[in-house]
């Protein structure tokens, strides 16, 4: 049995969460049939150019049970929505005027999901959308039906705007959120394809509408993280990267994939270039932690908690993050 001392100190740090995991079994059992629990979600909602969105609405809702919580962003985009119980939640954020968009998020009890930040165009941004008041309105009070969970209502509005309106394929971006609020993930990876042909057919290629088909392509990457297929993902994810190489967020989320595959080195480079490329963005600061506290390597861990620490100090997760900091501490001496 190797003697080295960051062995033994892996095997600690085993036995530790071995416990914690039998004492939180026994606090979430009550709660299990509701999916609550102590889970919890944060993060910030943004326009096209990266501008906080002010009271946006963001709707969690569990693909176990259903249930659903939600929160309204605050002057800075940001939202935290807490009582999460473990599973795969989807998360929602729209308002009246922009495009919604979705996000998948596996929640944990003992482990805290990385902040997320959903993406949402201004309606009247998509390129060839009309201006006239009626076509704006089928999308808008689509929208508002789909934040009311009315999926059927929305997806008539949403398919009343594609027939008035043939040419404008980014229609197909709402009908996939709101086949995914009905629960027909079939249908919402074909209306992604279909985007995204129409990308090829209208734009020539992704890059001459990257906002369209980063979204269509990362629509198709969660929905493979939801099959289980990470394989896929990874590849949805890594072609939306590289239709903009300058998006962080595309770099992010490559990073999640290889970390979720269990190729924490390739992770790492990925969420290093999301960090070149947004230097002050803490959410790559806050995934490197887990990374590198992954391979034991407890120093870059600790630098990369304090740097997320330093950023966002009003973060809801900053809390937890300084008491993994005291931890860590503890483990190196």
């Amino acid at each position: 049995m190797a003697r080295d001392h960051r062995g033994v100190v892996v095997r600690k740090i085993r036995l530790s969460v071995a416990i914690l995991a039998v004492a939180a079994a026994v606090t979430l059992m009550s709660s299990a049939q509701d999916n609550l629990g102590r889970g919890r979600i944060a993060g910030q909602v943004v326009d096209g150019a990266g501008a906080p969105i002010v009271e946006a609405k963001v709707v969690a809702e569990s693909l176990q049970s259903h249930v659903k919580l939600d929160a309204l962003t605050d002057k800075k985009g940001h939202f935290a929505i807490g009582g999460l119980g473990s599973g795969t939640w989807r998360i929602t954020a729209s308002k009246v005027g922009y495009v919604s968009a979705a996000s998948a998020v596996t929640v944990a009890q003992l482990k805290s999901s990385p902040p997320i930040i959903l993406t949402l165009p201004k309606a009247s941004a998509a390129q060839g959308l009309p201006t006239d008041k009626v076509g704006l309105s089928l999308i808008d009070r689509g929208n508002v039906l789909l934040d009311q969970g009315d999926s059927d209502g929305a997806l008539a509005l949403y398919k009343e705007f594609q027939g008035k309106y043939p040419g404008v394929y980014q229609i197909g971006l709402n009908l996939a959120a709101a086949y995914l609020k009905k629960g027909d993930p079939a249908s919402a990876e074909a209306e992604f394809k279909r985007t995204l042909e129409a990308v090829i057919k209208v734009r020539g290629d992704f890059k001459h509408d990257k906002a369209t088909a980063i979204r269509a392509l990362s629509g198709l990457g969660e929905l493979a993280v939801r099959k289980g297929d990470m394989t896929a993902a990874q590849k949805d994810f890594s072609d939306a990267l590289a239709v903009s190489p300058e998006d962080e967020g595309a770099a992010y989320n490559v990073g999640e994939m290889l970390f979720s595959n269990q190729q924490p080195d390739e992770a790492i480079k990925y969420f290093e270039l999301a960090i070149r490329l947004k230097k002050d963005w803490p959410k790559p600061y806050y995934r490197l932690g887990f990374v590198y506290l992954n391979k034991g390597d407890y120093a870059k861990s600790l630098e990369s908690f304090n740097k997320f620490v330093a950023l966002d100090p009003e973060n809801p997760e900053t809390p937890n993050v300084k008491n993994m900091i005291i931890a860590i501490e503890k483990m190196k001496k």
